[in-house]
């Protein structure tokens, strides 16, 4: 390879790379013997740890007798545990270096910039990789691509650059930009650039294969990504972004960043990114520990609510796409979706201070031990300054202090007589204090284990009151939807109190049947935590919302509440709303008012890398008023649109465009519109003799080789090709499916096919077909 590269180099671009070899074996050289001199450092910690464990009693005095001796055998233990964990610590801090240093020796660097700082005799320069490397005297050889310096690479063009460090703005001279692609210890090519990252560099790594796991992007980083990742100032940080301009990576880029900017102070616990589906968080798994961190916590929505509710079955990522919805329950959602909804919720919740507050008997050996009532009584017993929260923890204390009294009373109950004398032997000698236990009388044995006994029994007592499990909340949200209609004015959203009578019903009914819908379980939840006043995980630091215009206001709004002390990065495509469609329009004006008087700093990244120039140009034609979408210069073939007369010739032309594609070695996902389309593609394929892999689940992996996958489940993903099934009139035909068509399309990386049965959708009507090659079948074109 490299060979065939200086055939095509001058003499002078020969020698610069043959000086860059050079330095690059130096460094190489460097990172092997550090190796070795970690290779040593752990094997003697080790051996020393096993040294102090085999010696660990020789070497500690056990004398014991005074207070003084007592307290020299402890200081004896007290060191030789610190002596053992010493050498745990430097054991675990070499195996750590050890992983960085061999993750450096496969690609040292992949940047270097020359600079003149202002104030300092002479320029510098400096490499830049993945992590950073000193030599044995503690000179800089490789800098990290997070630390301050570094950002000069990612910003601007040669000349004077501004960037910023903990200790405020620094500007320096950018004398040179050099990039580098290093495979085996070799240089294969290095590019000088004026530009951010060069477009040579850009198309080496965008014209390669997809791979079933997401790979960092910091070889090329652009300045508008560069400026997302970096960002300490914003409160909320707002990325709108085209399909395939690389939002998702640079925000887990962010993360990485984040963790080394603010490292002591931040772990990876305290981080949270909820994506689109589990297959998603498959998908970028790897990036973080291949930038050598570790991954912050990754969950759904669905699964954030879910874990909360274990006994009401939460609508899935299918029923809530799949679902069929009258005119009316579109208007419902949307009302349920609002911020409107979400503030309706807060003034039920003062309502409640003073009335309709739903409880359940709590019951003992199937009789009422406290009723509802007499729960009732003593929660509105306090005074009005007691809010909701300080209520319920006054009525669960009132009540365990009944609870305790009324133990002596029931030591004399008939049952508990019973059950004293049915103890068996193990039963007594758990029961007692100590194996020898004595009692002045029979009498005081047997109250001593009449007490034992209605102690445990009434334990399933303390633990309902301990548990809130006298709150009815079925019943509380029941009562607060009939509250609407006085709380809001139903007809701003289309809809009459006979209607909404109608949706508590329905909503009614699916609770008897341990269901909730999508919509429902937030406000719920957030009921919930308004009566027994929960304020939210305080420890959490960081939000990352992927994919946001699939989320309600109401979502983000219980999200906002749910981590009061975060610092929130939203990102998505408001062209690819496929859940909340028309409602993600004014979904930003939404979210500004939520973080009204916050900093918040919108950022909107217009050029898509992923797809070539003609699938980008082709899937921006698909949208009508959509955000602006600028394609990078990457050529390829154009758009194919297949139509067939009927299923088998479809079949017939699946097949090709697969045989096709598996021989330019190319992944291919075939997307159709829902699960049940995909189960039966793959069976058809499967009795034609092509076998291949069906992905029904999120909580599938994501396979190497060619996959059938429901629309809905791949967002946020990317494949070298697409074969986009049935985009027929009769398959997409609603306005409201623009979205889902350009969501499809724009997945594909090198290749784009569209097959459709005889009359294709009217949403492709208005591209223009200078965008798209038209595929005609062999027996179309007999007939």
């Amino acid at each position: 390879m490299a060979d065939k590269v200086n055939e095509t180099l001058s003499s002078e671009q020969i020698k610069l790379q043959a000086q860059e070899q050079k330095h690059l074996d130096g460094v190489v050289e460097k990172l092997k013997h550090r190796e070795n001199q970690l290779d040593k450092k752990i094997k003697r910690t080790q051996a020393e740890e096993q040294g102090i464990n085999k010696t660990f009693f020789d070497d500690v005095k056990l004398n014991y007798g005074s207070d003084t001796t007592n307290m020299e055998t402890a200081l004896s233990i007290h060191q030789q545990q610190q002596l053992l964990l010493e050498r745990n610590n430097s054991w675990r801090s070499a195996e750590e270096e050890k992983v960085t240093v061999q993750r450096l020796e496969q690609n040292p660097y992949f940047a270097r910039v020359d600079f003149h700082e202002h104030g300092e005799p002479r320029k510098e320069k400096i490499y830049i990789g993945l992590s950073s490397f000193t030599d044995d005297k503690g000179k800089f050889l490789i800098y990290d691509w997070r630390a301050p310096i570094s950002s000069i690479y990612y910003e601007g063009k040669l000349g004077e650059v501004t960037y910023n460090t903990p200790d405020g703005e620094q500007t320096v001279d950018l004398s040179l930009k050099r990039q580098f692609l290093i495979k085996d210890d070799q240089i294969q090519s290095m590019f000088d650039t004026t530009e951010t990252i060069g477009d040579q560099m850009l198309l080496e790594v965008l014209g390669e294969k997809s791979t079933p796991q997401m790979k960092s992007i910091v070889t090329t980083i652009q300045k508008e990504q560069n400026q997302i990742i970096r960002d300490t100032d914003a409160d909320l940080l707002f990325v709108q972004g085209a399909a395939g301009s690389g939002k998702t990576s640079a925000v887990l880029q962010r993360v990485a960043f984040l963790l080394y900017r603010y490292r002591g102070n931040l772990s990876a616990s305290q981080v949270i990114m909820f994506s689109p589906n589990q297959l998603f968080n498959d998908y970028v798994e790897n990036v973080l520990p291949e930038l050598g961190e570790q991954n912050m916590v990754q969950m759904t929505y669905g699964q954030f609510v879910g874990r909360r509710v274990p006994h009401l079955d939460i609508q899935s990522l299918n029923e809530q796409f799949e679902a069929e919805k009258t005119e009316t329950q579109k208007q419902i959602i949307n009302l349920k979706s609002s911020l409107a909804f979400f503030k309706a919720l807060q003034a039920y919740a003062v309502h409640l201070e003073k009335a309709d507050m739903r409880f359940k008997d709590i019951k003992f050996k199937g009789k009422v031990y406290y009723s509802k009532q007499k729960i009732k009584e003593i929660y509105y017993s306090f005074n009005e300054n007691y809010h909701l929260g300080n209520r319920l923890d006054g009525t669960k204390e009132k009540l365990i202090r009944s609870l305790n009294h009324r133990i002596d009373k029931e030591t004399k109950s008939d049952w508990v007589q019973e059950a004293v004398q049915n103890l068996s032997q193990d039963d007594l000698q758990k029961m007692y204090t100590t194996v020898d236990q004595e009692f002045n009388s029979g009498d005081d044995e047997f109250k001593f284990l009449a007490r034992q006994v209605v102690v445990q029994q009434l334990e399933s007592v303390h633990r309902a009151i301990n548990k809130n499990q006298f709150l009815n909340s079925r019943a509380q949200y029941l009562n607060f939807l009939r509250m609407i209609p006085k709380l809001l004015d139903l007809s701003n959203y289309g809809l009459d109190e006979a209607q909404w009578t109608a949706e508590v019903e329905r909503v009614k009914t699916h609770l008897k049947a341990h269901e909730m819908s999508m919509p429902d379980i937030s406000a719920y939840l957030f009921l919930y935590d308004q009566i027994t006043g929960k304020h939210g995980n305080r420890d959490i630091h960081f939000i990352f919302i992927d994919e946001i215009q699939d989320y309600t206001p109401f979502q983000l709004a219980y999200l906002k509440y749910n981590f009061p002390k975060a610092r929130f990065t939203m990102l998505g495509d408001l062209n690819q709303a496929i859940f909340t469609k028309d409602a993600s329009e004014d979904l930003l004006d939404q979210i500004q008012t939520l973080f009204s008087g916050e900093k918040i700093k919108v950022v909107q990244l217009t050029r898509s890398y992923r797809s070539t120039q003609p699938i980008t140009d082709f899937t921006k034609a698909i949208l009508k008023n959509g955000q602006e979408i600028a394609a990078f210069d990457r050529q390829g073939p154009l758009p194919n649109i297949v139509l067939a007369k009927d299923e088998p010739q479809l079949l017939t032309d699946i097949l090709a465009q697969l045989a096709q594609n598996d021989a330019q070695e190319m992944s291919t996902a075939i997307i159709t519109k829902t699960l049940a389309q995909s189960e039966q593609l793959q069976q058809d394929l499967k009795d034609r003799g092509h076998d291949i892999t069906l992905i029904r689940s999120e909580n599938q992996r994501l396979a190497a080789g060619d996959i059938v996958i429901p629309s809905y489940l791949a967002k946020g993903l990317e494949f070298d090709a697409i074969i986009a099934y049935d985009l027929s009139a009769e398959n997409y035909h609603a306005e409201d499916e623009r979205q889902l068509v350009y969501t499809i399309a724009s997945r594909a990386m090198h290749t784009l096919t569209i097959t459709a049965q005889n009359q294709l959708t009217p949403l492709l009507a208005d591209v223009p077909q200078t965008l798209y090659t038209q595929g005609v079948t062999s027996v179309v074109a007999n007939d």
